[in-house]
């Protein structure tokens, strides 16, 4: 059946998606040629993780596209939308840190992260800076030698840093709209590759102190100025144009790309990221896909320097960006660099890269082995926090292929008031695969609960209510908190696991990793909770006008903190008053307890 289908596909472009035997999508792909690529996978070598992910394709679907552009879009919606396990995606979700200029409603630097960098709404941002000690540091220096406001909320008064002219009292309407120019242009000037002007304040700053004699001052100021002078004289490259670049060089080997990223900005290189990829059926396909998930991410600058093997015409039109591949000069010397730190970051890496990778699947392949489980793909796991006896919470976390899935974990608050853990597991249960049965979505291989024989008889006779066949495992924990035992639910039997396998060593990450999760959520209810009591003690707050003020400050001191005014934007004026009064006097209370 396969191969007759095979021999209907178009020589046209298009998006191809592989199919499991349960209908679920495993990967996405693209092609010019749709008939070719979706051949060579079952006429041609094919080797490593394609040889894997072909032996569970049962079927295939395409959607024909009028260009290969189309067919690029098309595959980038489609793995947003299933996201396929045999799909690449960012190994690392981390965003750069940023510095960011806000002018309004009074100027502030700081450093921010952005997951997606086009939701940035039009603010002004320089970067992105790996090292984010330097950014901190940079972000800590500007404050220090400009008045950027400095104090929480907006006072009613001018506080001690206007008197002392470390701030221009935004406070105080009159502000002197010539030094906040000043001060602005000078700022967004340093930030866009001037460093002469902060070394000049610094310079400044550090002479003044000298001369009143205030020699400790003066000694951190030279500090500083000796550390900005180090990371911007190490940062500067041969181009002079000062135009933000970044330059993407690759080494391929043993099945695996090695990619180095260098950021370059104002004339100074500020950075570089670093990836593997591990090569499935084209490299030049997974280097092109590889920048296009990339920029869905990252700041996209000026020029991107390339090499010839990358399609430009398609990348440029699809990030909007000019995309280069320099033949001589500096910026194929600076393409080289990249190319060699592709190379040794490569070499370096690839050994543990692939040491951990197996060690995961081994580990996966290892345990399904042991409960004689066919095909172990995914395993839930759980875990129940009620400490102090409020704010029961359950907690579930995924592992696919020996790895962690946190686009599914999944918190739960629990409806029982008291501690309950056979009833907690039986609710936690049930919501979790009735709404997945009702939803269509997929069911684990394995389910995985925190405790013993309780929790495991709580969680098979909820799968029973609901005709589910899904093995059960407990795990339970000895006096020192640590993984002891493995439990199995058909037997209620031990399961003898040495403690130095990568099988142990697995389920203790399992272990610790929903522990963890389910603990940090209900630390979070329990912080809300407090908030909340002390929001019902003033007259005129409910629960929506409650739930906006959280949702806002997230903690009291930060309420206290703000204005009447601030707060009047969500509760009436009068109510602002009396919650700031309340504040007030409930902190002088606290005190006198001390």
């Amino acid at each position: 059946m396969l191969s007759e289908k095979l021999k209907l596909i178009p020589h046209l472009p298009g998006s191809y998606q592989m199919r499991n035997k349960d209908g679920i999508i495993i990967y996405v792909g693209k092609a010019k040629d749709l008939y070719k690529r979706v051949n060579s996978y079952f006429k041609g070598t094919v080797t490593g993780k394609t040889r894997k992910m072909v032996s569970e394709v049962v079927d295939f679907t395409y959607i024909v596209t009028n260009s290969e552009t189309e067919a690029f879009i098309t595959e980038i919606n489609l793995i947003k939308e299933y996201n396929p396990k045999y799909n690449i995606l960012l190994k690392d979700d981390k965003s750069y840190p940023y510095i960011e200029y806000i002018s309004k409603p009074y100027p502030q630097v700081k450093v921010s992260r952005y997951l997606n960098i086009k939701r940035r709404d039009n603010k002004t941002i320089f970067g992105p800076y790996p090292n984010a000690y330097a950014a901190r540091r940079i972000v800590k220096l500007i404050n220090r030698l400009y008045p950027l406001k400095k104090c929480e909320g907006m006072p009613k008064n001018v506080c001690l840093y206007y008197h002392i002219g470390e701030c221009l009292g935004y406070c105080n309407k009159n502000i002197d709209k010539d030094k906040l120019q000043e001060m602005e242009a000078e700022i967004l000037s340093f930030l866009r590759g001037n460093d002469k002007i902060l070394k000049d304040r610094l310079l400044e700053k550090i002479n003044t102190y000298s001369e009143s004699l205030n020699y400790e001052m003066a000694k951190e100021l030279t500090e500083e100025l000796n550390y900005i002078n180090i990371v911007l004289d190490k940062q500067k490259v041969e181009l002079h144009d000062f135009v933000n670049r970044d330059i993407i060089g690759f080494y391929l080997d043993k099945g695996h790309i090695g990619i180095n990223i260098l950021f370059v900005r104002n004339n100074k290189l500020i950075g570089s990221h670093n990836e593997i990829l591990t090569i499935k059926i084209d490299p030049n396909e997974e280097l092109n896909d590889y920048v296009l998930n990339f920029y869905t991410r990252h700041e996209v600058p000026k020029e991107i320097l390339v090499d010839n093997v990358f399609n430009k015409e398609i990348l440029s039109e699809l990030i909007e960006t000019n995309f280069v591949v320099p033949e001589k000069g500096i910026k194929k010397k600076i393409l080289n660099m990249a190319e060699v730190n592709a190379k040794i970051y490569l070499e370096n890496e690839i050994k543990t890269y692939e040491r951990n990778e197996m060690r995961s699947t081994t580990a996966n392949e290892e345990l399904a082995k042991l409960l004689n489980i066919d095909n172990l793909r995914r395993i839930d796991a759980f875990d129940n926090s009620n400490l102090f006896g409020s704010y029961s919470v359950s907690g579930m976390v995924v592992f696919v292929e020996g790895m962690p899935y946190k686009k599914e974990y999944r918190k739960y608050k629990i409806s029982l008031e008291k501690n309950d853990d056979y009833n907690t597991m039986k609710e936690v249960i049930y919501r979790r695969y009735q709404r997945a049965l009702v939803e269509g979505t997929e069911l684990p291989d394995l389910i995985i609960v925190d405790g013993g024989i309780n929790q495991i008889n709580a969680c098979l006779d909820t799968l029973n209510l609901l005709n589910l066949n899904i093995k059960v495992c407990g795990l339970k924990k000895n006096d020192k908190h640590r993984t002891n035992e493995l439990i199995d639910g058909d037997t209620y039997s031990i399961i003898n696991i040495d403690k130095d396998s990568n099988v142990f060593h697995y389920l203790t990450r399992i272990q610790d990793e929903v522990h963890r999760f389910t603990i940090n959520y209900h630390k979070t209810l329990r912080s809300k909770g407090s908030i909340s009591s002390i929001l019902d003690s003033v007259e005129g707050i409910g629960n929506v006008r409650k739930k906006e003020l959280i949702k806002k400050y997230g903690n009291i001191n930060n309420i206290k903190n703000a204005s009447v005014e601030e707060l009047s934007k969500i509760i009436p004026e009068a109510v602002a008053k009396e919650l700031k009064n309340f504040l007030i006097n409930r902190e002088k209370l606290e005190n006198k307890k001390d």
